[in-house]
Parts: C-alpha cells; sequence; structure tokens
C-alpha cells in the first residue's frame, strides 16, 4: 500500500427499525403550566380522516383504476376553532428558588442556530457532521420543531436568554409521507417527558398540514419510546429497505 494512502473500513452495522405512524391525534392539547399541572392549550382543531391501512393510504395518491382516467379526491375538511394553533406552545413554566423564572416553549418556525444543533448533538454525543451539512439538512427540511429554554432573571426584564435544549425535523413530499429525522433532547433535560410532547407536537404539525403516513428509523433502545406514541415496527409486513455503499 503507498505511504500516506489508506483504504476506508466499512461503515459500522446498526440494526435499524423503519417504524411507521398512521393514526388520529385527540383534539385536546395540554401543556404544563409547573404549577397546578396540565391545562389545556389553544389551538385549531383539525380533524382528519383516520386511514383504512397503511397501504391504502399510501395508494390514495395513485390511480384506481388501469384506464386514463385519475380519481381526485377533494381536500380533507378541517373544522376550526375561534383561536388559531399557536406557531410557539409554552411546554412548561417554573419558577427558580433564585427568582429566575423559566420557560420551555415548543416551535414548528424552524428558528435553529447551526452553532446550537452542532452543540446539542455533542451533549448527546452523536458523532460530529460537516456544518454545512447540518445547514443543508435543516434548510431543506419540511419542518423544524425545536425545545427552547427561556431564563428570566429578576431585574432583567426583556433581556431573556434562550437555550436550544430539544430539536426533530421531518421531510416530506408536500402531500402524503413524512419522515422524521434527529430527535435530540439535551441530557440535562431528559426524563422530563420532553421528548415525547417534542415528537408528539411534530405529528400535530403535520396532521395540520393533512400529511397523515409518518415514519421514522429507531435502534433498539427507542423502539418501545416510539410504539407508545403509536408507531409501529413492519405495518402490515411491509418492510424498510437500505442500500449503503459497497467499498
Amino acid at each position: 500500500m503507498p505511504f500516506g494512502v489508506s483504504i476506508p473500513s466499512p461503515p459500522p452495522t446498526y440494526l435499524v427499525h423503519h417504524l411507521a405512524c398512521w393514526f388520529q391525534v385527540s383534539n385536546k392539547c395540554w401543556i404544563h403550566n409547573g404549577l397546578s399541572g396540565f391545562v389545556p392549550a389553544k389551538r385549531r382543531a383539525m380533524v382528519l380522516p383516520l386511514r383504512a391501512s397503511f397501504w391504502d393510504s399510501i395508494k390514495s395518491g395513485f390511480l384506481k383504476n388501469n384506464n386514463s382516467t385519475q380519481v381526485v379526491e377533494p381536500p380533507s375538511t378541517f373544522m376550526e376553532e375561534e383561536d388559531p394553533f399557536p406557531q410557539d406552545i409554552v411546554l412548561l413554566e417554573k419558577n427558580q428558588p433564585d427568582g429566575t423564572f423559566e420557560q420551555i416553549i415548543f416551535s414548528s418556525a424552524g428558528d435553529v442556530d447551526v452553532y446550537d444543533v452542532q452543540a446539542l448533538c455533542d451533549k448527546v454525543g452523536w458523532p460530529r457532521r460537516p456544518l454545512t451539512k447540518i445547514a443543508a439538512s435543516l434548510k431543506n427540511s419540511y419542518l423544524v420543531a425545536t425545545l427552547h429554554l427561556i431564563s428570566r432573571s429578576p431585574g432583567t426584564e426583556g433581556i431573556d436568554q434562550k437555550q436550544l435544549i430539544g430539536m426533530a425535523r421531518a421531510t416530506s413530499d408536500h402531500a402524503f409521507n413524512a419522515t422524521i429525522w434527529d430527535v435530540l433532547v439535551d441530557p440535562s433535560y431528559q426524563g422530563q417527558g420532553l421528548g415525547k410532547a417534542l415528537v408528539e407536537q411534530l405529528i400535530r404539525v403535520l396532521l395540520q398540514r393533512d400529511i397523515g403516513n409518518i415514519t421514522l428509523f429507531a435502534d433498539n433502545k427507542v423502539v418501545d419510546f416510539y410504539k407508545n406514541l403509536g408507531f409501529e415496527a413492519d405495518p402490515e409486513g411491509i418492510k424498510g429497505m437500505f442500500w449503503y455503499p459497497r467499498y
């Protein structure tokens, strides 16, 4: 082998499960106020038809017969309450012993700094990825959801500190299907139900946009976590297929 030339080793093999979800979320949305427990959040209720099956929902966008006539289905009808669904949702708020007021806010606005994402990946122990690729993945995502910790110290009215503590994103065909990626929660804030809230709120936003076929990839450690959120492994025998470069 010539000096300075190395042969790349094959990528490590991980057991990854492809999970799919097609369901209708309850019309009630709850937030935790840190004092009296969970209270209803104001939002727009969008009632979507429950899919008959995974394959039926996939095939709903294709021709229903073999002739040249295409069946065009009418768009889903939405039932709206007076108050629109907020782009930002307060999931938790509390006062610290030193008087600092804190809020944890979910947002689907995609307002996230690429350096903050890299720092969050470092905290959860993910391998480093090039900043340019992180930026491209965020830009090309259909939806980027975040959890931010907002802190306000006594006597600093209007001066808030903002820290990214959670993130997830979804890619989509903008019509039928979406796949969730990069679900992250700062280890310092895990164990409080924030990961569950992050995914649930992300799904709600997708359902509001009439996207009902939602999939993701999960390793063995988190399969049960996603199953408790309504995801299924290999629905109706459907398998996730993977292709890797062979060196």
